[in-house]
């Protein structure tokens, strides 16, 4: 299992200096990257929404009865975004994305791959790793801290919406504590997580694609791998993206 572990994060690493490389050479692909930034971000949109809105909404509710033990209510705007930014909005978006663009990512390139369309991109003097992954890669660190960006706005509106609509909190107490403790460094290292995790999703989805082999059973395979390894490495990460931002 070890020498399996070393072998692919060997080539994963392989992967991201070649991508890295032929980033910086010209032409560029300017084209597919919009493409895939309309891929990954627009039309993850729909359901980065509802899961913000709803955790936000959830997150207010659990502090609200809890600190209410101890006459604290007034501090749940501050939990709510401290959270949403430093914590739940890069890491939802992450795993989010990793589902929904990340799987489509692994199967579109697998699907190639095992059709033997890579090949003839080379056959006709086209980098594949140029045309089809660093598009992908740009688009994942760009859009992440986009999307992480809704997800903590949304977030935030819906506990809003719990504290003051449901429990009939101060509005202005709700924003006021929101604001007076939230920094710019919290949203920040938030966005620094959630480019990490993009360029992560990119990254491994399109090595498992890439690389792809055994026909329609592979395409699968790599599409399920490209999945729960972006998840995992997103709750690996984050822990010691965490340790070093917030030290």
């Amino acid at each position: 299992m070890i020498i399996g572990f070393t072998r692919e994060l060997g080539s994963v690493l392989i992967l991201l200096s070649v991508a890295l490389k032929q980033l910086l050479i010209p032409p560029y692909e300017i084209k597919n990257t919009f493409k895939q930034m309309l891929e990954i971000g627009i039309r993850s949109l729909p359901v980065v929404f509802i899961t913000a809105v709803f955790t936000g909404m959830v997150l207010s509710l659990q502090t609200y009865t809890g600190f209410k033990r101890f006459g604290a209510e007034t501090l749940v705007g501050t939990v709510v975004a401290l959270s949403m930014t430093r914590e739940l909005g890069p890491v939802l978006t992450g795993l989010i994305v990793a589902g929904r663009a990340g799987a489509a990512m692994a199967a579109e390139l697998g699907t190639m791959r095992v059709t033997e369309q890579i090949d003839a991109l080379e056959t006709l003097a086209t980098n594949p790793v140029k045309y089809l992954v660093v598009p992908r890669f740009v688009s994942g660190i760009l859009m992440l801290p986009a999307l992480a960006v809704v997800t903590d706005i949304v977030g935030i509106m819906g506990g809003f919406a719990v504290s003051v609509g449901l429990f009939d909190a101060s509005a202005v107490s709700y924003w006021n504590r929101t604001w007076d403790y939230l920094e710019l460094d919290d949203i920040y290292s938030g966005l620094i997580k959630a480019a990490f995790f993009g360029a992560s999703i990119a990254l491994i989805s399109c090595y498992k694609g890439f690389y792809a082999e055994g026909g329609a059973e592979g395409v699968g395979k790599a599409t399920t791998g490209a999945v729960v390894l972006s998840s995992m490495t997103i709750l690996v990460s984050d822990y010691f993206l965490s340790a070093w931002l917030f030290r």
